[in-house]
């Protein structure tokens, strides 16, 4: 029985063995022979992209095989970095298993040449090659130089800094990080507006190009004793104010090429014939506006109020200077001077006006 129980054990050690040797004999010998070839795009390939284009085909990069020694998968990447930067850090605009080209979008390429910094609508030269690997082993094929001037339909911003921060739920005072968002109407444009929180008596501060650092800041023109001109420089500034030096939440703003600014203090309210007092009217305190709170921690403004079928809009100050109402323009955002709200089911409503990012108020009611 022992003398059986050997040979068996004998026998598995054999197979095992065998089946071992012959998985190391059929394995293919990994070794990096020839790197791939961009052929495809040509050097100086010059790329002019639109976002009324974004899905179309920007390029399609084709590539020679590399060879590994052996029937592997290969994987390829098509890389992009700024040109001469050595694709020290490279964006990879897509990959693919054992296949020969890629094919890359108008948004893709764009969203590429964003990441590694450009500046929108001017012509940047980049440069692109293949990466092809099996495991850890890479291999790289040539640089190709192109341009492409990217698209942007971000707007612009500048921002808010000074010692009001702080008190207003911002961050720390003159920390460029807490600054507040203004934004121009679209790209290359200089007129910039927002509302700002200035919950503090005498409060001054500045406009920086971004919220980075104080490189470039804008401040008043004036005089160092409080009296503010509503005009801005870049050399010999002072801080710039409030009118009056009171707190408030203000509607700012600031055109950077006429070179001024403006501070409107705001409070604002919900009105209409859905509210309990109806639309505005003659008699002041019988049609008064539901007056909202601002909540510096969420930075909205909210309300508690009893609702009626019927409609209703914000306005700041009892007045109609500045008043917000639907999305007329579709750009998913509160337009001022837009439509009324409609409510069709009476009941106590709790709404919240969000004017805490520039160009792109929100608005949220939900019932109680």
């Amino acid at each position: 029985m022992k003398s059986i129980k050997s040979l068996l054990v004998l026998f598995c050690a054999i197979l095992i063995t065998s089946c071992s040797t012959d998985d190391v004999e059929d394995r293919p010998v990994i070794e990096a022979i020839d790197a791939p070839v961009l052929v495809s795009p040509t050097n100086g390939a010059i790329y002019n992209l639109s976002v009324e284009n974004k899905s179309s085909l920007a390029e399609r990069f084709v590539w020679s095989d590399a060879d590994f020694g052996g029937d592997v998968e290969i994987n390829y990447a098509v890389q992009m970095d700024i040109a001469g930067n050595e694709f020290a850090n490279p964006v990879e605009l897509g990959s693919v298993n054992s296949e020969n080209q890629l094919a890359v979008s108008v948004e893709t390429l764009n969203g590429a040449a964003l990441s590694l910094g450009a500046e929108p609508f001017a012509a940047v030269p980049y440069e692109v090659r293949v990466k092809a690997s099996v495991g850890s082993m890479e291999m790289l094929s040539n640089s190709t130089p192109i341009t492409v001037s990217a698209y942007t339909t971000e707007a612009p911003k500048v921002y808010v800094v000074g010692s009001f921060l702080f008190d207003s739920g911002y961050g720390d005072n003159w920390t460029p990080a807490n600054a507040v968002a203004l934004a121009a109407a679209g790209f290359g444009e200089t007129n910039f507006e927002g509302f700002v929180n200035i919950a503090q008596e005498n409060a001054e501060f500045k406009i920086l190009p971004t919220n980075t650092s104080f490189d470039g800041d804008y401040g008043d023109t004036g005089d160092n004793n409080g009296d503010f001109s509503g005009t801005i420089e870049q050399s010999d500034e002072v801080n710039a104010g409030t009118p009056d030096r009171s707190a408030g939440y203000y509607f700012v703003k600031v055109d950077t090429d006429a070179l001024t600014y403006s501070l409107d203090k705001t409070s604002w309210a919900v009105t209409g014939s859905a509210t309990p007092n109806g639309w505005p009217g003659d008699d002041a305190v019988a049609t008064a506006d539901q007056d909202m709170t601002y909540n510096a921690d969420t930075k909205v403004w909210e309300i508690d109020v009893n609702l009626v079928s019927g409609e209703y809009k914000f306005r700041a100050n009892d007045a109609w200077a500045y008043n917000i109402g639907k999305d007329n323009d579709g750009d998913g955002f509160l337009n001022f001077n837009g439509d009324n709200f409609s409510v069709d089911t009476a009941g106590n409503y709790h709404i919240e006006l969000d004017l805490s990012n520039p160009r792109a108020y929100t608005m949220t009611i939900t019932m109680n």
